[in-house]
């Protein structure tokens, strides 16, 4: 799929088996840099979901979803759950109905501010509205705050109803109601 905009040299698409890897390197990139963020030492586990993100893919509706550019590299992605059971996270949110969900939002740091991270939610969107799901739940943290706005801004609000305690940091629930 293109990006909205003619203008944008990115497309959004489904990740090829052969990116995961690739894909995996960014996101723990992206991750392991953010100030205040556990490290890679501090939370292995987590690290190594993200480093092996392609196994997610093979759970019933869970997609990759990236941007490249026309040299077919990878700029951004995000794994996309078309059913909220899959998703994974602590709290409650997997036990909500008709919902689907979004992970692992990362996008490059030399291309970000740059739209891309608003062109992969919006293929989060779009995909929900295709399954006739009534909501779409992401979760976030303090450390990347800078996010809240753009999520905002599309619709999303936030729902301390799916709030969770993960190690020693507070994670946050926000909703899109569809």
């Amino acid at each position: 799929m293109k990006s909205n905009d003619a203008r944008d040299p990115f497309a959004i698409r489904v990740a090829h088996p052969a990116e995961y890897k690739t894909l995996g390197q960014l996101i723990v990139s992206v991750y392991s840099q953010l100030e205040g963020f556990p490290k890679p030492d501090e939370h292995p586990e987590y690290y190594k979901l993200m480093a092996n993100i392609g196994d997610l893919a093979a759970k019933p509706e869970v997609e990759l979803i990236v941007s490249v550019n026309s040299d077919k590299t990878i700029l951004g992605g995000v794994v996309y759950f078309g059913d909220i059971k899959y998703y994974g996270s602590g709290g409650i949110a997997t036990k909500e109905k008709n919902a689907a969900g979004f992970r692992l939002l990362a996008v490059g740091k030399q291309v970000q501010q740059q739209g891309i991270g608003k062109l992969l939610i919006n293929e989060c969107i779009r995909k929900s509205r295709e399954k006739k799901r009534s909501q779409l739940i992401l979760h976030s943290t303090k450390v990347m705050q800078a996010a809240w706005p753009l999520y905002e801004r599309l619709g999303f609000v936030r729902s301390q109803e799916l709030d969770f305690l993960e190690s020693d940091f507070t994670v946050f629930g926000f909703r899109l109601t569809l």
